[in-house]
């Protein structure tokens, strides 16, 4: 069911939503032309791209992957329990903004301390209705942490801080339910990027969203998984990215610029470099100095060529 309202409904680093122009333009005509069955999104995340994407285009049937347990459950709560979802939020909601700032904090921390205690308890592979809850508090600790952020510790628990925000909405109906409509079409999948390669053939579309690969020391702290993603895995994943390629599916990835940092620094070259690589600019929404925060480049590499790609410089 395609809606005009389809958007991610937790704030999460790295989000694509300031690039989806960029990524529009680079689409393959197959795309467009409706001639691709199949939409494969290995890292989906926030789901930016696959919110987009999955809404402006048809296709017989989605796949969205994820190594992160408590997203994957989210996701799959939105599409088959929106609205018991929703009535735990509205009691959620009314009870948070009726206290003053220091019980928020409060009740902040209380389900903080639930969330991660009771982690245990949840079976990623099986669903049930506990799942419901869990959902409902990470929704609830994204929009009133500080900065929004999902982020935990080599334990696999959440440890962002209290946020003060006046008044979050930590419920949007229309959001969440457009959100589950469109997810109808789509499996949701707990597991790594190379765990999508049997639903890819030749009429796929891949968007490759990993990890970014740090640009320098400080740059790395918005880990959203106690599983870190390091140049093995970068490599790992352009041996992955060649395998899909031979196969004859449309590929699309980004990633961070290291140039930003080191002009010399030809990491991503090396490794995709029969590819197309194109620099756009982007604002760097978190980074722990607030000083460095500002236009960078990134990278989209694909491997087709477009009207785009051969206007550009690179």
């Amino acid at each position: 069911m395609k809606t005009q309202n389809a958007k991610p409904f937790l704030k999460w680093a790295g989000g694509k939503g300031q690039l989806l122009k960029e990524f529009e333009i680079r689409l393959p005509e197959e795309v467009r032309k409706g001639l691709t069955n199949t939409y494969v999104e290995p890292f989906v995340g926030g789901g930016a791209v696959y919110f987009y994407i999955n809404n402006q285009y048809q296709f017989d049937e989605c796949h969205i992957f994820d190594v992160n347990e408590e997203l994957v459950l989210a996701y799959t709560v939105v599409k088959h329990d929106v609205e018991e979802l929703i009535e735990i939020l509205k009691d959620v909601e009314t009870t948070y903004l009726q206290l003053d700032t220091e019980k928020r904090q409060e009740y902040f921390y209380e389900i903080r301390n639930k969330y991660n205690e009771f982690k245990t308890s949840i079976q990623p592979q099986k669903y049930n209705k506990a799942w419901i809850r869990r959902a409902a508090d990470l929704i609830f600790l994204n929009k009133t942490c500080f900065n929004g952020l999902f982020r935990v510790n080599s334990k696999g628990e959440f440890n962002v801080p209290f946020g003060r925000h006046k008044k979050p909405q930590i419920l949007n109906q229309e959001i969440l339910r457009n959100d589950s409509a469109l997810l109808e079409n789509t499996s949701i999948h707990l597991g790594d990027f190379s765990d999508c390669a049997r639903y890819v053939d030749e009429k796929t579309f891949v968007y490759f969203d990993p990890p970014y690969r740090p640009l320098n020391q400080t740059s790395s702290f918005t880990s959203y998984s106690k599983d870190r993603f390091g140049d093995e895995d970068q490599k790992r994943l352009a041996g992955f990215f060649h395998e899909l390629d031979a196969k004859g599916a449309k590929l699309m990835l980004s990633n961070s610029d290291p140039k930003n940092e080191d002009p010399n620094d030809h990491f991503f070259e090396d490794l995709y470099p029969e590819y197309t690589i194109d620099r756009v600019s982007a604002r760097r929404a978190i980074n722990c100095n607030g000083e460095r925060r500002g236009e960078i480049n990134e990278l989209i590499i694909t491997n087709y060529k477009t009207e785009r790609n051969d206007l550009s410089v690179f």
